[in-house]
């Protein structure tokens, strides 16, 4: 996929899947050429969690918790628990970088061609905790949000594992 914020249409479904799009792509260049040892460092004292691999793979499982299980209405089958919310990210560290993120770049395909027809009103299924039952259009929003900001924090932990910056 080429990676760019520049929609082939000025509607707002194109504008919406090329922001996410193009912060998923980020995601994947922002991370190559990594080593699986230097995606796993934890640098950070305060944040044993944030992890470029703990990252990827919280950003992989935030889009199934949204779409398939908010959306969708599905069961949740994440692997996070009551005892440990955070386990997406932890379990990062334990899976090589090129699976995590050729999952996720398999999981956005998937939802690619699930939401590609779909009304941006469309409603979830299940509510978000507050109770609200959020459109189509708001998980788009937050996604991209989501993405963009953890992008930010892959830049800085990429810079700090191995000196490499970049857009």
């Amino acid at each position: 996929m080429t990676r760019t914020d520049m929609p082939d249409a000025w509607d707002e479904r194109a504008m919406l899947e090329t922001f996410l799009d193009y912060t998923r792509a980020t995601v994947r260049a922002k991370c190559e050429g990594l080593s699986d040892e230097h995606a796993r460092s934890a640098p950070l004292a305060t944040s044993p969690l944030m992890t470029i691999s703990g990252l990827v793979s919280h950003l992989r499982w935030v889009e199934y918790s949204w779409i398939q299980v908010r959306l969708f209405g599905e069961d949740d089958h994440g692997p996070w628990t009551d005892e440990d919310p955070d386990r997406e990210m932890r379990i990062g560290v334990d899976i090589p970088l090129k699976q995590l993120l050729g999952e996720y770049e398999e999981q956005s395909e998937k939802y690619r061609r699930q939401l590609a027809d779909m009304d941006l009103d469309t409603r979830a299924v299940k509510p978000t905790r507050a109770g609200e039952h959020v459109s189509l259009r708001w998980i788009y929003h937050h996604l991209i949000e989501e993405t963009a900001r953890h992008n930010g924090h892959i830049d800085i932990l990429r810079e700090m594992a191995d000196g490499v910056t970049g857009d």
